[in-house]
């Protein structure tokens, strides 16, 4: 296996009560990358994390986090945000971060001095000595999320961390995980969310129903699929439409098709030559959500999050 690699795993397994939960699943997560595990709810991401961690087992497959090929043995260099979150509610928001970074070995006094520095730079100096309960739901989430890299960890595992978030809120998340990226850490993270994945990552793994439907760079990704081109005429017809691609279709009165694969020259020529009037030309590559509905299926796709009016994107 690469030294490379922050993660490698080949062919996990797991089942639950005789059901496949994760079945052959492998994966391989550069160092220094910002990683993507993007699938529907119930695709079997928490328990692909939780496996590539050390938290369970697999029941079959291979897997090495950083360079060690027991998970447990770099627990000191990890940092993991679960997505059942939980802090002690009458703890101290300073003492909070200062205790989960002992749990992975930073001394108290450091985590508290180093906790002090998240919260005044983060606009939340001012709570360091409230308690957690005294937390909005999205600040709480922030100062968990601060213990998770108060230690400086090599590798930060994040599952579903935009979830439950305003956009404000998703925002500063995103700012700071390239922050940790820049800094030298390897993030990998889970989301259902295409959009977050779409806009932080280098490489992502699509997972459904257990299974990585594929796993590579973004742009090969969206590189599977045809750009699309988007057209209006002034002349509804004449002898321009024969050059058309066969599948061109016509919505609110554009006419949409792929991009032939002899580019877009030749029909340029077509459409002047045969007097169309170009009002409206323009080619526009598919989006992650585009090629995650072309790889994994619509039925996958159809249990994606997508943003609404007003939240974020």
């Amino acid at each position: 296996m690469s030294n490379s690699l922050a993660i490698e795993a080949r062919g996990l397994f797991k089942a639950f009560d005789g059901k496949p939960a994760v079945d052959g699943i492998d994966l391989s997560v550069p160092e220094r990358s910002i990683y993507g595990v993007l699938g529907p709810n119930g695709a079997g991401k928490t328990t692909t994390l939780r496996m590539l961690l050390g938290i369970i087992d697999p029941d079959r497959g291979t897997r090495r986090l950083l360079g060690r090929d027991e998970p447990l043995d770099a627990a000191a260099e990890v940092g993991y945000l679960p997505e059942e979150r939980g802090l002690y509610p009458s703890m101290k928001t300073r003492e909070a971060i200062a205790f989960m970074g002992a749990l992975r070995g930073l001394p108290l006094a450091t985590g508290r001095v180093r906790a002090e520095g998240l919260l005044r730079d983060n606009g939340l100096g001012d709570y360091a000595d409230k308690p957690v309960k005294s937390l909005s739901k999205g600040m709480a989430q922030t100062v968990q999320l601060f213990g998770t890299i108060v230690h400086r960890p090599k590798l930060i595992v994040l599952d579903e961390p935009f979830s439950g978030l305003d956009a404000i809120n998703q925002g500063r998340l995103e700012a700071m995980i390239r922050e940790e990226a820049a800094g030298g850490a390897t993030i990998i993270f889970s989301t259902h969310v295409i959009a977050h994945a779409e806009r932080l990552c280098e490489r992502i793994a699509i997972i459904a129903a257990g299974r990585v439907r594929f796993e590579g760079r973004v742009d090969e990704a969206r590189g599977r699929l045809r750009p699309q081109v988007r057209l209006k005429t002034r002349a509804p017809d004449g002898p321009w439409r024969g050059a058309l691609p066969a599948g061109a279709r016509q919505e609110d009165g554009m006419w949409r098709f792929e991009l032939p694969h002899e580019g877009i020259e030749p029909l340029l020529r077509a459409l002047i030559d045969g007097g169309a009037g170009i009002e409206d030309l323009s080619i526009e590559r598919p989006g992650l959500h585009e090629a995650f509905v072309a790889i994994a299926g619509a039925e996958a796709a159809s249990l994606m999050h997508l943003p609404s009016a007003g939240e974020a994107a």
